[in-house]
């Protein structure tokens, strides 16, 4: 074992995954159309007698839109994920996992969370990394963003901290 701490790899010698999720339901459109929002406001429908409710109803009429927003979400060619690493943030797409964007995770200070109409009932939002009062890097429909922001600032700050000590010694 070539580690000092097992499970520790330095940034510098290679990129390790932290976590990787996938995009919720929420997050999945057709074409232009958002239609997993458009859903999840839907369902969100809290006219009538519980538990026959407009927006329970509508979910079990839409149950076939819905699988087909599931299998999108997972196909091997069009799936995407979001990875963290020790070094940056990844959007990654297909079975093969090809880069689309990505952002070091020293170019960013903070992450919000916005939940966008009917991304609330899937308890997804999107990630909004920004420096300073400008948007650097947008990660749509995660599910759970609450825990996903928490290890996104976690590594960033392990990464800062690491920079700033090598620089402070260079």
């Amino acid at each position: 074992m070539k580690q000092a701490i097992a499970g520790v790899t330095p940034a510098t010698e290679k990129e390790v995954t932290c976590m990787t999720v996938w995009p919720s339901v929420a997050g999945m459109s057709l074409g232009p159309i958002p239609v997993g929002r458009i859903l999840g406001q839907l369902y969100s429908i809290p006219a009538g007698i519980y538990p026959l409710t407009i927006g329970n109803l509508l979910c079990l009429a839409t149950i076939p839109i819905a699988i087909l927003l599931y299998a999108r979400r997972i196909g091997p060619f069009v799936a995407t994920r979001y990875r963290v690493t020790n070094k940056r943030i990844v959007v990654e797409r297909g079975i093969t996992g090809k880069e689309e964007r990505s952002i070091d995770l020293n170019k960013f200070d903070s992450v919000g969370i916005r939940v966008l109409p009917g991304q609330e009932w899937f308890d997804a939002g999107d990630l909004v990394f920004t420096q300073g009062n400008v948007e650097k890097f947008i990660l749509e429909g995660v599910s759970r963003p609450e825990a996903f922001r928490r290890v996104c600032l976690k590594a960033h700050q392990a990464y800062s901290g690491v920079q700033e000590a090598m620089a402070a010694f260079a």
